[in-house]
């Protein structure tokens, strides 16, 4: 191909978008934040008034915005974790644009979930937001970037890994938080998570579910 004549790649499309009370920066590499998941964000927020002292983690941050919200006015540290370093330049950026909307310290790590936590760590709340879209259905969504989508065949590998990672690094009475696509993938939960509970699932259909995760306790309610 003559290089006079290839086309140079499309830049990257930046966008701002509101959030509850931040200013969230992302471009079109990245999964573009969903206005519905300041459900998560609001509902973690209520939960970290009743947290054990210690640090959050948000698990799949992408661009950070739902860790943020949840922490902000809290005074909490928070981990985000993402494997994409596109998506963690951009937490890292509305990480610093919400410093002055009452968000404290903020450490974005970016690697496998594996690679970036640390044996001993443990967190009073641990938000999760995996890719949860079967993967042989991630071509009705054209304009999402596909690993950010994807996951796996069931729509739950990410999520299992996710599941590994907050039984081993969930603080005594703390509380974790997932994002998933169905009904169905929230209740299945309990058939990968041998010591975690799942304690209430709220749904936002057609958009996707909350699920509450907790200690294993005798019995369970779901709201």
């Amino acid at each position: 191909m003559n290089p006079a004549t290839t086309s140079p790649p499309a830049a990257a499309v930046h966008e701002y978008m509101t959030f509850g009370s931040l200013s969230i920066g992302f471009d079109d590499r990245v999964l573009r934040p969903r206005p519905w998941t300041v459900n998560q964000a609001r509902w973690a927020a209520d939960l970290l008034r009743a947290a054990p002292p210690g640090p959050v983690l948000e698990l799949c941050a992408g661009a950070g915005q739902i860790g943020l919200l949840a922490v902000a006015g809290s005074g909490r540290h928070l981990v985000q974790v993402d494997a994409d370093p596109v998506a963690c330049g951009h937490a890292r950026a509305n990480a610093a644009r919400a410093a002055g909307r009452g968000v404290g310290r903020v450490e974005v790590r970016q690697g496998t979930i594996d690679e970036a936590l640390r044996p001993g760590e443990r967190y009073a709340l641990i938000l999760a937001d995996p890719p949860w879209v079967p993967s042989d259905a991630v071509g009705r969504f054209p304009e999402d970037p596909v690993a950010a989508i994807d996951g796996g065949a069931d729509g739950l590998d990410v999520m299992r890994r996710c599941l590994t990672a907050i039984d081993a690094h969930l603080a005594d009475g703390g509380s974790a938080l997932a994002q998933l696509g169905t009904l169905e993938q929230a209740l299945s939960v309990r058939d990968h998570a041998a010591d975690l509970d799942v304690l209430a699932v709220r749904s936002y259909q057609p958009h996707g579910v909350l699920v509450l995760l907790r200690r294993f306790t005798a019995s369970a309610c779901r709201e």
